[in-house]
C-alpha cells in the first residue's frame, strides 16, 4: 500500500517529501534486509543512522526524535513516520501489510470438501485439506495444507490456519484468527468418573463447544479442549504461545497473553488483561483476576482465587514481595546451620 495510507492506518504522522507519500511499501524488515519497499523502525537515536542508510522506503521513529532537514529532502527519498510508540506502530504496520498481500482464492485439487460446506468465494483451501459437512468459512480465510475441519465448524473472515490444524465439531472462530501448525481446537477434555466398585474410570461426556473470538493467535501444537457440557471460551485479543494446554470449560478474558508450556486446568476463569509466563501450572476451578501477572513456573492450586495488580510468583503463587521475603528467610536459616 502507499506510505501515506499506511501512516493513516497505524496512526503515525508522515514527515517526508511529497514524492515519498505515494511510494508503495509491502513488508517490514531489519535494516540489513531492507529494500525500497520495506518499512523499518528506530526506538533510539543511536540506531537512526543505520536506518537512514538502509534501502528502506520508510522509517518509523519516535515522535520527538530530531532529524536533520536534509534527510527529509526529496533527493533522499526516505519517508519518516513519527509515532509515540515506534515498536507498536511497526507491529501494526506488519499486520496491515500482511493483510494487504495478494490472496489467491479457490480450492486445491487435492482437497476434500463436503458438498454441504459453505465456502466464501474469496477463501483459499490448500493442499490435502479435509472439510466436513456443514462447515462455514468466511471471506479471505486461508485453510493451509493438511488441515482437517470437522462437521459444522464456523470460521470467520480473514482467518489463517497455517498447516495441519485440526478443528473439531462444535468449534467457532471469529475474525482474523491465526492458528499455527499442529494446533488442535475443540478436542475432548480430560474428564473421567471413578467407579469405586471396580476401580475403573468412565469418561464424563465431552459434548460442549469451543468459542474463539476475534484477533486471537494460537501457537504451534497448542491444544484447546471443548467444554464438557457447555463451552470453553477464548475471548477476543487472546494470544497463546506454542505448546499451551487449555482444559475444558475454561474461560479466558480479553487480551490475555499466555507463554509456552503453560497448562490451564478445567473450569478455570482468567479475567481480562492477565499475563501468564512460561511453564505455569494452573489447577481446576481457579480464578485469576484482571491485572495479575503470573511469573514463569508459578503454580496455582485448585479453587485458588488470585486478585490484585502486579506479579505473583512461586508455588503456591503469591505476591512477588512476599515470595522473595520467604526465599530470603530460608536463605538465612540455611546459613545458620
Amino acid at each position: 500500500m502507499k506510505i501515506s495510507e499506511l501512516a493513516e492506518r497505524i496512526a503515525a504522522r508522515l514527515e517526508s517529501a511529497s514524492a515519498s507519500n505515494d511510494r508503495e511499501v509491502s513488508d517490514v524488515t531489519s535494516f540489513a534486509q531492507a529494500r525500497p519497499q520495506s518499512v523499518v523502525f528506530v526506538e533510539q537515536e543511536r540506531f537512526l543512522d543505520a536506518a537512514l542508510i538502509s534501502d528502506a522506503g520508510a522509517v518509523i521513529v519516535p515522535e520527538a526524535l530530531a532529524i536533520s532537514p536534509d534527510v527529509l529532502s526529496e533527493g533522499q527519498g526516505k519517508a519518516i513516520l513519527r509515532s509515540a510508540n515506534p515498536r507498536l506502530a511497526f507491529a501494526r504496520a506488519a499486520d496491515e501489510l500482511r493483510r494487504a498481500q495478494p490472496h489467491t482464492p479457490g480450492v486445491h485439487a487435492s482437497a476434500v470438501v463436503d458438498a454441504s460446506a459453505e465456502l466464501d468465494p474469496t477463501a483459499s483451501i490448500g493442499e490435502l485439506v479435509v472439510i466436513a459437512a456443514g462447515v462455514k468459512i468466511g471471506p479471505r480465510t486461508r485453510i493451509g495444507p493438511g488441515c482437517v475441519v470437522l462437521a459444522d465448524v464456523v470460521i470467520g473472515a480473514d482467518c489463517d490456519l497455517v498447516a495441519r490444524v485440526t478443528v473439531y465439531s462444535g468449534t467457532t472462530l471469529g475474525e482474523r484468527v491465526i492458528v499455527q501448525a499442529g494446533a488442535v481446537l475443540g478436542g475432548d477434555g480430560f474428564g473421567f468418573v471413578p467407579d469405586p466398585a471396580t476401580g475403573k474410570y468412565h469418561k464424563f461426556p465431552q459434548i460442549g463447544r469451543l468459542e474463539i473470538g476475534d484477533d486471537v493467535e494460537i501457537g504451534a501444537n497448542t491444544t484447546i479442549d471443548r467444554g464438557a457440557l457447555e463451552a470453553t471460551i477464548i475471548s477476543s485479543g487472546v494470544k497463546l504461545d506454542n505448546l499451551v494446554q487449555v482444559g475444558h470449560n475454561v474461560r479466558i478474558g480479553h487480551n490475555v497473553v499466555v507463554a509456552s508450556q503453560t497448562g490451564i486446568s478445567g473450569s478455570t476463569v482468567i479475567e481480562d488483561g492477565v499475563i501468564i509466563g512460561g511453564q505455569v501450572g494452573i489447577a481446576d476451578h481457579v480464578v485469576i483476576g484482571s491485572g495479575v501477572i503470573l511469573g514463569a513456573q508459578a503454580g496455582v492450586p485448585t479453587k485458588k482465587v488470585i486478585r490484585g495488580k502486579g506479579l505473583f510468583w512461586g508455588t503456591p503463587a503469591r505476591p512477588i514481595g512476599e515470595y522473595l521475603k520467604e526465599l530470603a528467610t530460608l536463605s538465612r536459616l540455611t546459613k545458620k546451620k
